[in-house]
């Protein structure tokens, strides 16, 4: 499979810019979320994709698809059918309904309530399924040939995959030049929208959990694995395998880093306490990276780091301390 290019980000960024927010940069100093010795002078530009409509970069390329010229037909005739395990079905049904078409969103029992309740509140029609996301998502394609309505893959699929790179291309825009950026990896089409998006000389770090580790075990078995899928992130990274699109672009990948649980819980609590924003796990996880020291930037570093989700209870983030507090 050719890997998104950023002329296929460009071409559908227009379109993307027409619906969803050019959502704010955040500057910080590593000294502000606790990072010690050198890595205290990097200097870290955080693109607040979760103050999104729906709170997740994923309406990005939900938009791109849903406005693709070439599918209205379609579209207009049968709906739209996706699966997900939150944040990209409440995408596709905040943008099914901006542009007046009907939606289907197939979800895993697994994922929270936050995630589930706004996409039957936008008019999407729910069904929900025993198990995860891989569960959800054999069910979509078997309703999708009975019903004809246009799939919305939430991360391996060429125009949702380009419309998702239209946030680093905004980072890069409002930020000026970086050295790296760290990207939360589940499917990975965030992560192939960024790799498109950037300048080659931009290094691109993809950042996992322990328990959603889709990149990590394919890179070590040389091509893409099932993984079983569990922590705090799953419900957003939990895709079970990388896609196709990421695993396409891994030779422009810097590096592929794993952190735990606590780190990206501490994580959301320093993101609380320095800048009063509410992440949920993935959209914490390419922070964690650069908090916990997985990830160790030189000194002076510009690091953009991508915080691409808020939809979670606060209670669990305002519930919990940074480390040493």
């Amino acid at each position: 499979m050719p890997a998104v290019t950023r002329a296929d980000v460009d071409r559908v960024a227009p379109r993307v810019a027409e619906h969803v927010r050019r959502t704010p940069v955040l500057h910080l100093g590593g000294g502000e979320l606790g990072l010690t010795g050198t890595a205290a002078s990097c200097r870290i530009i955080a693109k607040l994709d979760l103050l999104q409509p729906t709170g997740s970069f994923k309406v990005r390329g939900a938009t791109a698809l849903l406005t693709d010229p070439e599918l209205q037909a379609p579209l207009r005739a049968n709906g739209v059918l996706a699966a997900s395990g939150g944040n990209f079905g409440l995408a596709v049904a905040w943008a099914a309904r901006r542009l007046g078409l009907r939606a289907t969103i197939v979800v895993p029992s697994s994922s929270p309530r936050a995630k589930l309740d706004p996409i039957a509140e936008l008019g999407a029609e729910l069904v929900v399924v025993d198990g995860v996301y891989a569960d959800a998502a054999a069910h979509a394609e078997l309703l999708q040939a009975s019903t004809g309505a246009v799939s919305a893959h939430p991360y391996d699929q060429a125009q949702v995959v380009a419309g998702q790179g239209s946030c680093a291309r905004e980072l890069v825009a409002q930020a000026g030049p970086l050295d790296s950026v760290l990207v939360a990896c589940g499917g990975g089409g965030l992560l192939a929208g960024t790799i498109a998006a950037v300048d080659d000389r931009v290094q691109v770090v993809a950042v996992e959990t322990e328990g959603t580790r889709t990149l990590t075990a394919a890179l070590a078995a040389g091509a893409p694995v099932d993984v079983e899928v569990s922590g705090a992130a799953a419900s957003s990274l939990g895709a079970g395998r990388i896609g196709a699109h990421a695993w396409a672009s891994r030779s422009r990948l810097r590096g592929a880093v794993t952190v735990t649980d606590d780190e990206v819980a501490d994580a959301q609590a320093r993101l609380w306490a320095a800048a009063r924003l509410i992440a949920e796990p993935g959209g914490a996880v390419a922070l964690a990276a650069l908090l916990s020291g997985r990830y160790v930037p030189a000194p002076d570093e510009r690091v953009g780091v991508i915080l691409c989700g808020a939809n979670t209870d606060p209670g669990s983030v305002l519930g919990s301390r940074p480390a040493g507090s």
